[in-house]
């Protein structure tokens, strides 16, 4: 038999397999599947990741053809494995660990990290999303708020103690939303779950006198139904909080009882409509010039970046035009940067609703920065910056390569001790949440499971 010289992209796959875990830093207003995209956009091409890229073909080679046959159109085209240890709301920027190849395997560990954040809270109102791009439900008075108060109201959030999921996460029961239980007369939930979490720092690092800073809150208000649920899951949410489980059904059966008068009295006028906001999700997509839009990529005019096209999670964040007035009177409220470090099922928007409500004049999320997850830092030697790609292979390259080789050779350097290496307790099982949350490894554009899409949209269902 004649001697068959190689191909060359069998020599390509025989050469260094990158893959494992590295992080990058997550920009403000991309959902985190799409950073995968993007990263798949600049990896696939690339001769580095071409023999991790020949390995997967020649895997999917020795398929059945019922295996290939049950893989779906979309997963069909071949492209780098990744996915992420906990996902960052559009909002949210920072730290987003990545597994590439055989790395997305090491990626449930970091559910169980602890993880720094940096939030901004501005107070003086509270909103359905516990942030700024919710819509108000109520107002609260500000003007005697002083930065000792708020430093005394956050001795409460420090240590163990039991936290309520942001409003938004219990909006849809049984796969309906709340709104409609109001509309229709039938009572909200009657049992609100608590999940207790732990905050082993928390700091205020720099407070922010009226009329010193640019955080706003929005200016759409909620209707009126809307505000009557929010209103009734707080107050058995509060009853529960400070009475137990019979105050906490007395309150549900007031609301109950509230409700449905509330429901004979209003005609069914479009109290609550979505629409505005779907038709705004809709413009944002199709890319309409009229809407500013914040893309979460540096704004330099001097160099010349090789952006990925705009996808589906692209431009979640609406800039606020700066000719917008400002939806208060006079100088606004205060606000306040808040750094700490939180265990596993921590929501950082509930923290800052939460210290509204104690302070007695609403508060909300306006800004998020993960700073630090198990041993990945914004800045660090293992934190990759989001525009490093965007200058091109020359830069990421060489930076991602020598991260992915450190998390091989070296891997107790950057990672955070877990339940597997002894390093943990095994307390409780990581719960899937807003801010955090794992998602379904991406091979390949299947958009009918990425995003976990902007402000109002259903997250994606976690992968475990």
């Amino acid at each position: 038999m004649p001697f068959l010289r190689p191909q060359p992209f069998l020599k390509m796959a025989a050469g260094k397999i990158l893959e494992g875990v590295f992080a990058i830093n997550k920009p403000i207003g991309l959902s985190s599947a799409q950073v995968i995209r993007d990263c798949q956009n600049f990896f696939d091409p690339s001769a580095r990741f071409a023999p991790l890229l020949e390995q997967e073909r020649q895997q999917r080679d020795k398929e059945s053809k019922f295996q290939r046959n049950r893989r779906k159109a979309a997963k069909k085209k071949i492209q780098t494995k990744i996915g992420h240890g906990g996902t960052l709301d559009p909002l949210a920027g920072g730290v987003l660990i990545l597994g590439v190849g055989k790395g997305t395997k090491s990626l449930q560990q970091f559910l169980l990290c602890t993880k720094t954040y940096e939030t901004v809270v501005v107070f003086g109102a509270s909103t359905d999303t516990y942030d700024r791009l919710g819509k108000i439900i109520k107002k609260g008075d500000y003007s005697n708020l002083t930065r000792d108060a708020v430093d005394k109201a956050l001795e409460q959030f420090r240590g163990k103690y039991r936290q309520m999921p942001p409003l938004y996460s219990s909006l849809k029961m049984a796969g309906k939303p709340l709104y409609e239980y109001a509309r229709e007369g039938k009572p909200i939930p009657r049992e609100i779950e608590t999940r207790e979490v732990e905050v082993t720092n928390l700091e205020m690092v720099e407070w922010y006198e009226p009329g010193t800073h640019k955080h706003y809150w929005p200016d759409e208000e909620a209707g009126q139904a809307e505000k009557d649920v929010a209103q009734s899951v707080w107050r058995v949410a509060k009853a529960q909080e400070d009475g137990g489980e019979e105050s906490a059904a007395k309150a549900a059966a007031e609301e109950d009882f509230s409700s449905k008068k509330r429901a004979a009295e209003e005609a069914v006028d479009g109290l609550v409509s979505d629409e505005t906001r779907a038709s705004k999700r809709v413009k944002n997509e199709e890319g309409n010039p009229e809407e500013p839009l914040m893309s979460g990529a540096l704004n330099s005019k001097k160099e010349k970046l090789n952006r990925p096209p705009k996808g589906r999670g692209s431009d979640l964040v609406p800039a606020r035009p700066d000719d917008m007035p400002a939806p208060w009177e006079g100088k606004g409220p205060p606000a306040a940067k808040i750094r700490m470090t939180v265990t596993s099922g921590f929501y950082v928007r509930s923290l800052c609703h939460d210290l509204g409500e104690k302070l007695g004049c609403g508060a909300m999320m306006a800004e998020l920065v993960r700073t630090r997850q198990g041993q990945f830092t914004v800045g660090g030697a293992n934190c990759l910056e989001y525009d490093d790609l965007l200058r091109g292979e020359g830069v990421w390259g060489p930076k991602v390569e020598s991260m992915l080789e450190k998390w091989n050779t070296r891997p107790g350097e950057i990672q955070e001790p877990t339940v597997e290496n002894g390093g943990v307790k095994a307390e409780s099982t990581p719960e899937v949440k807003v801010e955090e949350e794992p998602v379904p490894v991406m091979e390949g554009a299947d958009e009918s499971m990425l995003d976990e899409v902007p402000v109002k949209e259903e997250p994606v269902a976690a992968s475990a």
